[in-house]
């Protein structure tokens, strides 16, 4: 695993990036809004990610399992999703953290995490102590691998009280599974948006295909899975496809599962 303090960031608002024609997605930071196609019938265009019916919902950013859920920001405006699963680590997509101008991630010390995010106000904000990324994700690569799409950033200080840190769930999701994934989106950005009704529709390419509703901003936000008598983090959202059908992209938990172990073994720094 690579880590550096000179490494990450993507405008993360631009949840969907164009050039994933392997895989018949655009990645979550960069979809294109010009690219979904309008509705039969409707006064606007589909948001890339988001289907006719659109499920998502405001959640409350101050209750379980969403006080898990994190706003990502960089020093370059951009905004993602991210995830607490551990008192100081969040995990969120490696091309939220990438300049695009520079061709490098930003450093660590550039990044932003915002706890409870609610219309400007927020129960504490952190700095970024380190990332540590997949030595296979290049995002300037004309087809950058989308399953090495994930970011662990450890954070200077512990996460506040009234978050809770959630679990991680690596072993396999059969198609069917239930799931929910909510996220900061562009388009309802000050508040916390979930499609809490969706379910795994298979693998492709090492991601996991789901049919949540989700656009820009959602990056990074964290595909959640029912576990025991709560929710666990089963992989992040990096991608939309632009078919009119939902056809949504997460890396599996299981890329950065032995990370976080580690992170999470020696108590962080």
């Amino acid at each position: 695993m690579r880590e550096t303090e000179q490494e990450h960031a993507r405008p993360g608002y631009r949840l969907w990036r164009g050039r994933r024609a392997a895989l018949a997605l655009v990645l979550l930071s960069a979809f294109p809004a010009v690219t979904a196609a309008a509705a039969a019938g409707s006064e606007r265009p589909l948001l890339p990610g988001v289907g006719p019916g659109d499920r998502r919902v405001p959640v409350d950013a101050a209750t379980a399992p969403w006080n898990g859920v994190v706003r990502v920001q960089t020093n370059l405006a951009g905004r993602c999703t991210g995830a607490l699963v551990g008192p100081r680590t969040v995990v969120t997509a490696g091309h939220c953290l990438f300049n695009p101008r520079t061709r490098r991630f930003l450093a660590a010390s550039s990044l932003h995490v915002l706890f409870g995010y609610d219309r400007g106000a927020f129960s504490r904000h952190v700095t970024v102590a380190r990332v540590a990324t997949d030595p296979a994700y290049d995002p300037a690569a004309v087809r950058p691998d989308a399953s090495a799409d994930w970011a662990v950033l450890t954070l200077d200080r512990p996460a506040p009280d009234s978050a809770t840190a959630l679990p991680v769930a690596a072993a396999p999701l059969p198609a069917g599974t239930a799931v929910m994934l909510g996220g900061y989106s562009q388009d309802r950005a000050q508040i916390l948006m979930a499609d809490r009704d969706c379910h795994v529709l298979g693998t492709a390419s090492g991601l996991l295909v789901h049919d949540c509703d989700a656009t820009r901003g959602t990056s990074g936000g964290p595909l959640l899975v029912r576990s025991g008598v709560g929710w666990a983090v089963a992989g992040v959202g990096v991608a939309a496809g632009t078919v009119p059908a939902v056809r949504n992209f997460a890396v599996p938990a299981a890329r950065f599962g032995a990370i976080l172990a580690r992170e999470n073994a020696v108590g962080q720094p």
